[in-house]
This record gives structure tokens, sequence and C-alpha cells, in this order.
């Protein structure tokens, strides 16, 4: 049976229209999935996200922190795969922004996935509380490294640029050489992972412990003096402090002039005091408070002032990393 030409003239019309139709339902999602990354893409250059703050020559400026240029280029996420060699060449462009960090220390972990996870981000001053940095071995293992060597903590003389003891800090503290060991190896390669800063740059642990009644008042990491500024790696810019162990009341980390009363976790005893203006973090064993000194143009963050709260109940252990701008020795 023949159909007629203007019948199949149709038919084929017909088929083509529902081919058509089909082929544009089946690029729809498509279609939306490139306009939804294009938005995406355009929000994250719009907050600044997605920058390289680099040069017109290619190249960081030596003074500015906002980043840290050592050997071959790498990615992050070539130093994240390649452990082995960790730290033998850097070329990873990190802006010390809040923008940046959220990037480099969110996005990669995901991807990556690490043992480490966010509670708490706050942007002025720049912190980060990251959980689960240490594993519980590996604090224990470093409390009873440190416990049998415990001697008197010292601060900072900006007279004199020595150490020498003060009522401000009560605590008691010893220090351990950088790379001592395979474990203390790998918390310093996890320290560079997760701050992007090379492990040359960081002193060695230092360990601390709190008894009943013992505090630090509120103090600044970087120096005041002009004798530590000019010698070993200069200004302090970050600290991460990690807890080694829980503590059943008090031994806050707290950061007076952090904006807001934006505490973690939140109050519940109202006779506390201490801590109650700007930010305070409970102790938690394995947890890791990073937060930074300088501002990514090199100057003072005053907003980085900090101090521990007195323990009132139980002990306080903890370890501290201090990095620098230039290698420490």
């Amino acid at each position: 049976m023949h159909m007629a030409p203007g019948l199949m003239s149709k038919e084929r019309r017909n088929s083509r229209i529902t081919y058509m139709n089909k082929k544009s339902l089946s690029l729809t999602p498509i279609l939306a999935m490139l306009l939804f990354l294009s938005f995406l893409i355009f929000i994250l250059l719009f907050l600044g996200i997605l920058s390289l703050p680099i040069t017109s020559d290619g190249f960081p400026k030596a003074y500015d922190l906002t980043s840290f240029v050592r050997g071959g280029r790498r990615s992050t996420i070539e130093i994240l795969r390649s452990k082995n060699d960790r730290g033998e060449q850097w070329m990873e462009v990190i802006s010390w922004e809040p923008r940046a960090f959220i990037y480099h220390n969110f996005l990669v972990k995901i991807f990556f996935s690490t043992n480490s996870f966010f509670r708490l981000f706050l942007i002025n001053p720049r912190i980060a509380l990251a959980g689960t940095f240490e594993s519980s071995k590996e604090c224990d293992y470093l409390i009873s490294i440190g416990e049998p060597r415990m001697k008197k903590s010292t601060v900072i003389d900006v007279k004199t640029g020595g150490s020498t003891a003060s009522k401000v800090r009560t605590s008691s503290g010893m220090f351990m050489k950088r790379g001592v060991n395979e474990v203390i190896k790998d918390i310093e390669e996890r320290i560079a992972d997760f701050t992007h800063i090379p492990v040359e740059h960081g002193e060695g642990l230092q360990i601390l412990h709190y008894e009943v009644g013992q505090k630090y008042e509120p103090h600044y990491d970087y120096f005041e003096d002009e004798f530590n500024t000019k010698k070993h790696g200069g200004q302090r810019i970050a600290t991460l402090l990690m807890y080694l162990s829980d503590v059943e009341e008090g031994g806050e980390t707290v950061f007076p002039r952090a904006k807001g009363n934006v505490s973690y976790p939140p109050w519940e005893d109202e006779s506390v005091e201490c801590g109650k203006k700007g930010l305070a973090v409970k102790p938690k064993k394995g947890d890791a408070l990073l937060f930074w000194s300088l501002k990514p143009d090199a100057t003072k963050d005053l907003s980085s002032l900090h101090g521990g709260c007195p323990v009132i109940k139980g002990n306080k252990w903890s370890s501290t990393k201090w990095m620098h701008v230039g290698e420490f020795p």
C-alpha cells in the first residue's frame, strides 16, 4: 500500500519534530547543569573565593603573606597525593584570606577525604577548628612524652627577647625537637597539609599541662620585640593548638576581641565568666584550633588576642605548633 506524498512528508516532519523534542529534552539537564556551574563560578569569583594572589610576573611578592614559594610549581592536590616528597617542593599559591582558606581547607578536604572535619570557622580573627585532627593514641603518646619532662612555662621578655617567668602564664610545658621520630614527623606533616605552611617553617611541638587553677592570660603569639623578628624564621604568623585531653570544667581557649559572642559550645553555666566576651572554645581531645597572628599584608592582627581560662576541674593537656614567615632552624 502506497502512502500519498503529502502524508509521507507530514509524517517525516512529525518524526523530525519528535526527534528534536527528545534531543532537546536530553540536552535540558546538561544545559541546566552548565548554567548552574556558570552561576556558581560567577558567585565564587564575585565573592573572591576563586582567585590567585600572584603578581604580574607570575610570582608572589616576598613580603606578602598571601603565598609561599618553594621549589617547583605544585598544586595542593599534587601535594596531598605525593606525601613521600612533601616539603621538598612547594609552589602552592595560597591566599591567607578566609575565602581561599575555605577553598583549600574545605573543598579540597572533601574531595581528598581526611580525618579532619570543621566544627567552627570565624573570619575575624581568622580561626578554624578541626575535629579528630589527632587520634586518641597520638594524644596519649604526646602526653606520655611530656609528662616526665614538665617545667614551668615562661613568656618572652619584650625588652630582651629572652624567656622569663610570669604570673600571666602558670602552666608547665616542654619542647620537642622537630621530626624527632616517625610519630612526630607524621603529625608535623599533617599540620603542613592542613595549614599549607611548610614543615620547615614551624617550631618544634610544645606540650603543655594545666592543673586546677592554672591559666594563660590573654596575649599575642606574634613577637613584640625586635630580637626574635630578625632571626629564627622571623615573625610568627600562625598557631595550631591541639587538645590532647578533655577538660571536665574550665580551660577554654578564649579570643576576647573576636566579633560577637560565638562561644563553642554555647555557655551552659552562667556562673562561668571567662570567655563570655568574644569567642571561647572548649577543649576536646583530638581537636585542633588554627588561628593567624598576622593579617595577609603581614601586619599584626590585634583581634588574634587569646588566652586560656583557668582549669576548674580536671587536667588540661595540649600541644602547640608555632609557624613563622621563614624557615625555623
